[in-house]
């Protein structure tokens, strides 16, 4: 199901991911002044809970794609966009405050890909995102959480939120553009 340089690649993406976005997701600050210094400074604990918070929903992301391409019948290979992982951490080097990259992609072999199955495969990815909102969602709603749960809970409501509506935006590359043309060309 999986090969080693996938394993490999989720694992690079990962730790490139949590990097580049070690800064933006913030855990809650201890009340205690000593405490709160003591936890803004621990880059590792920062880094580690980017890591736990950005690649679940961009390797969930990129296996929806690869697990429906499967189901289709085609070969389908987890892949690290190690170019755009290199410009995002030099990026974050830089202290640029803003950043779109693609960590990962999906590519997909075999014969013959109908408009039809492209739109599924492409929506399958938006889709895993969509669901893990509404999952986020149901927690925070249902849930007694702690600062820190629910902090992670909230944090992973938009990063899901933010990847399911800016991958279905029809920009050519992307996977709503890919949706889109694929449905549009199989009816017309």
């Amino acid at each position: 199901m999986f090969a080693g340089a996938e394993i490999v690649d989720m694992i690079i993406m990962t730790l490139a991911a949590g990097y580049i976005f070690m800064d933006f997701f913030q855990r809650p600050q201890s009340d205690d002044p000593v405490e709160a210094l003591k936890q803004s400074q621990d880059k590792k604990s920062r880094f580690l809970y980017s890591c736990a918070l950005v690649a679940p929903p961009i390797i969930l992301h990129e296996l929806g794609h690869k697990f429906v391409a499967m189901s289709m019948g085609f070969t389908a290979t987890f892949q690290a966009a190690y170019i755009f992982l290199i410009i995002g951490v030099i990026v974050k080097l830089l202290r640029i405050p803003f950043i779109v990259i693609v960590p990962a992609y999906v590519s997909i072999t075999g014969a013959g890909i109908s408009h039809l199955q492209s739109a599924a495969i492409a929506f399958a990815g938006p889709a895993v995102n969509g669901l893990l909102w509404i999952a986020s969602l149901l927690i925070l709603k249902t849930q007694t959480l702690n600062t820190d749960w629910y902090t992670f809970w909230r944090y992973s409501l938009y990063i899901n939120g933010l990847l399911f509506v800016f991958n279905m935006l029809p920009i050519p590359l992307f996977d709503g553009f890919k949706v889109y043309t694929g449905v549009y060309n199989h009816f017309f």
